[in-house]
């Protein structure tokens, strides 16, 4: 395999192993698209949608703008009764190309497995620890993304770096690898592939696109903030939550270490507010802005075609100045 063309390539179909992470509220459509026609995968987030038929025509909307391979990201964990198994009816009955489905324990994952490749879907799972991806094999993913401690989101509460993470699940798993947290350019695409990852999935250094559902305010944060800016809430739930630094996750976090109630806590968990600041720019102290660490090597705003055409060039000059003399 070439530095580019992996088992991912090929089981996906596209031409560069980069991923596209799903990401509630502002990874739609017109993102969605982009990522697949500059040679990537794009993921649509299931979750953002309030109901079936939005959904399906935001899948027909992607359709629609490319030709290209894509996909659908399911969340498996903590959803209303019934929720994932209809997400998994809209994309059997779309003929969606790619399911990624996202939880801690893929267990939930099972039922739905065989139903997805007897349609002619491909069949992916995201987690954040080893164990769980192995066990992702075992129920019969044919690729496992693993998302490590610095990324934005959900990272696991077992707090191990990407570095680690990786070249552990590579040396265990079976099946192909791809690699998320603290990947944002050319460095962190030949580094994973490097660990033995054979993808990419990147999150935080996407929101800082034309095409994504982020406001300019948003994205100004972004580009000013630096590798430090960021911190973790909802640690007291076991499913902490990598946040750009600001008033109300200070102030979340301070209520959780003086041991506030899940009560207290949930009007301030919503991810409501974090839609509303994305697409209006307004609350920006208001809401958790979900970031990875990667957002200190964030400089500018550009379209996912200049993102992603930046990272295979630069990966080539690596590749090319790694080589023996």
């Amino acid at each position: 395999m070439s530095l580019f063309k992996t088992r991912v390539t090929e089981y996906l179909g596209i031409e560069y192993p980069i991923i596209g992470g799903a990401m509630g509220y502002v990874s739609l459509s017109d993102f969605t698209a982009a990522v697949s026609d500059a040679g990537g995968l794009g993921l649509l987030p299931a979750t953002t949608y309030t109901d079936m038929e939005e959904l399906r025509q935001e899948i027909r909307k992607v359709r629609s703008l490319t030709d290209k391979p894509f996909g659908i990201n399911i969340g498996l964990l903590a959803r209303q009764p019934g929720r994932v198994e209809q997400e998994m009816e809209v994309a059997i009955e779309e003929r969606v190309p790619v399911v990624e489905t996202a939880a801690r324990s893929p267990e939930p994952f099972i039922p739905y497995v065989e139903r997805l490749k007897k349609a002619g879907i491909k069949v992916m799972h995201k987690c954040a620890t080893v164990r769980h991806a192995l066990s992702a094999e075992r129920y019969g993913a044919e690729v496992v993304t693993i998302v490590g401690f610095e990324a934005g989101g959900r990272p696991s509460a077992d707090e191990v770096t990407t570095m680690i993470l990786i070249p552990r699940a590579v040396d265990l798993l079976k099946i192909p690898v791809i690699a998320g947290g603290g990947i944002g350019d050319a460095r962190g695409f030949v580094a994973a592939r490097a660990l033995g990852a054979e993808g990419v999935v990147i999150g935080t250094r996407f929101m800082a696109t034309h095409e994504i559902v982020v406001h300019p305010r948003v994205q100004e944060l972004l580009i000013q903030a630096k590798e430090t800016d960021t911190m973790l809430a909802q640690r007291p739930t076991r499913g902490p939550l990598r946040v750009l630094r600001n008033p109300h996750a200070e102030k979340v976090v301070e209520m959780e270490n003086k041991g506030a109630s899940l009560e207290e806590l949930l009007p301030l968990y919503s991810g409501q507010r974090a839609r509303r600041v994305c697409e209006t720019g307004e609350g920006l102290d208001e809401a958790f802005i979900s970031c990875g660490e990667v957002v200190g090597l964030i400089h500018n705003v550009v379209s996912v075609k200049e993102l992603i055409d930046e990272i295979v060039t630069g990966a080539r000059a690596i590749y090319e100045g790694l080589k023996p003399d």
